[in-house]
């Protein structure tokens, strides 16, 4: 497919210039994109993902300007087509279309995603968008981090529909002669054809168990054929989906495949998108599907970096992802990184003290366990290797090796004699205390959040990325719930929806080209 060309000539008589641009808003995003889009998304910038003959595609600014507005609107495909179609804004915003300008279909938008996602570049649109705002000055050296649960947009499944449809997945993917061998190993007498659970008396607990016992016997009898021999890729690939989920939710309980008693930690919750993962935002408040970080720039709330996570990741494990761009052998001057507890881990705490960053993350404070002293209450001097308890004992701390700890400290026999010992610890051989390879970077981050200039720096500047995840989530459709299946297509459409935001902000802001470059001209 050729590149196609956006006109630039309208015919007066039926532009839908003169009939916006009284009636849109300056500093909306139809009205930003209707200035600048020829210089945001020119056709050009999209020559790569097609060849030189062919049928002429849809302009790809076109189909740049719907995908922007389709995420900052919280549309599907159809609904973004139809919206082309008859809302004068849309066409306007694609450089003042004439109102009758052709829509196109649905797919379109779709084609135009999996081009991206194939080439060198899938999130040009966001570093276009973010490349303006550096251009304007608007993009300093602090940033603020947050996470953000994205649902998944399939159903969870339970154990024995995952193995039903891991099954039904492996036939699918095999050919006429491999299905028949694998069917031939089905003693159960299901046929796998319908996405249905089997009738049975769910309330029979017999009933339940022979239901999944079988159920599991044929998905190993399936994989002990497989095993050993060549297969393509979609059949590895499925068979290697049958055998994660046969062996995170079953038991070998004397010869019968029962449920195990313990959740598996990094369960698969459905065969239509095995990357999504349960996952807890909270203690009390989980939610199954993805995450989606952010780094914003504070003074200006503009995003400057996203990422997707599968549910179960920690927020601390992808912050040196989204701090590449202040993050380099040395930092340049007044750079800071702000984060709630989430990102107050050892490594990256040290990180950011190494490379001279003002270091903004909250540390969670030690733990009581049971209600016994925390390790907060301990004496840690890492400088004579000893640890002083509550009651002024001091111990040695022992060096620990190919181990996650650095060090332990062990109060033995004198926890027995101690006065304090019913408050520290019910351990018969006392209490112990471990001495992390980040010590001294979260010891020194506790002690800086009690300063009462971190304290009101960290207030004043850490609440504004909860407004922009606000704008990022505040569409169900495309926001909170994803659009799309799987991490590489999530990742793409959260970029996208983030570029759309950061679009939304810039006009706020009145970003105007002005020469080679670009520029603010108020907020």
């Amino acid at each position: 497919m050729a590149l196609g060309r956006t006109p630039r000539q309208t015919d007066l008589l039926r532009s839908t210039v003169d009939f916006c641009q009284d009636r849109v808003a300056p500093e909306s995003i139809y009205a930003i994109l209707h200035r600048e889009c020829f210089a945001l998304f020119p056709d050009e910038m999209f020559a790569d993902l097609f060849t030189d003959i062919g049928r002429r595609s849809v302009p790809p600014m076109i189909v740049a300007v719907v995908m922007v507005l389709q995420r900052i609107e919280g549309l599907s495909d159809r609904e973004a087509v139809d919206r082309f179609a008859f809302d004068a804004r849309w066409k306007y915003a694609a450089g003042g279309l004439d109102f009758d300008y052709p829509g196109f279909v649905h797919t379109v938008l779709v084609d135009m995603r999996a081009r991206l996602a194939r080439s060198e570049r899938p999130d040009r649109i966001f570093q276009v968008v973010l490349e303006v705002a550096r251009q304007a000055g608007l993009v300093g050296r602090r940033r603020v981090l947050d996470s953000t649960p994205i649902y998944d947009a399939v159903a969870t499944m339970d154990t024995i529909t995952l193995i039903r449809s891991a099954i039904r997945g492996l036939l699918a993917v095999a050919d006429t002669g491999l299905a028949t061998v694998l069917r031939d190993a089905i003693t159960s007498g299901d046929d796998y054809a319908g996405i249905g659970k089997p009738q049975i008396d769910w309330d029979d607990p017999q009933a339940r168990e022979t239901l999944i016992d079988s159920r599991a016997r044929d998905g190993f009898a399936m994989l002990r054929l497989l095993e050993g021999e060549a297969l393509d890729e979609p059949v590895t690939q499925a068979a290697r989906l049958l055998a994660t989920v046969l062996g995170q939710d079953l038991a070998d309980d004397g010869g019968v495949f029962r449920i195990a008693r313990k959740v598996a930690a990094d369960r698969v919750i459905s065969t239509v998108d095995p990357q999504a993962r349960h996952g807890h935002k909270t203690k009390a408040r989980s939610f199954d599907g993805y995450k989606g970080h952010i780094a914003i720039d504070p003074d200006a709330e503009i995003i400057t970096a996203t990422e997707v996570t599968p549910g179960n990741s920690g927020d601390a494990e992808v912050a040196a992802d989204l701090l590449t761009d202040i993050l380099p052998s040395e930092a340049e001057p007044q750079a800071a990184v702000y984060g709630d507890a989430a990102y107050g881990a050892g490594e990256l705490l040290a990180q950011l003290d190494n490379s001279g960053v003002h270091n903004g993350l909250k540390v969670q404070p030690p733990s009581r366990v049971k209600g016994r002293f925390p390790k907060g209450r301990f004496t840690i001097d890492l400088a004579t290797q000893t640890v002083t308890c509550p009651a002024g004992i001091t111990t040695a701390i022992r060096p620990l090796r190919h181990q996650r700890h650095a060090g332990i400290a062990e109060f033995g026999d004198a926890c027995a004699v101690c006065p304090l010992a019913v408050e520290c610890t019910t351990a018969t051989a006392g209490r112990t205390i471990t001495i992390g390879h980040y010590e001294t970077s979260l010891a020194a981050g506790r002690a800086r959040q009690t300063e009462p200039e971190w304290k009101a720096d960290y207030r004043a500047t850490r609440p504004k990325v909860e407004r922009k995840i606000g704008h990022l989530m505040r569409r169900r459709h495309g926001g909170r719930r994803a659009r799309v299946r799987g991490l590489a297509k999530i990742t793409a459409d959260f970029a996208l929806l983030a570029a759309a935001v950061n679009l939304a902000r810039l006009a706020r802001l009145g970003i105007a080209s002005a020469g080679s470059g670009w520029a603010a001209t108020g907020a």
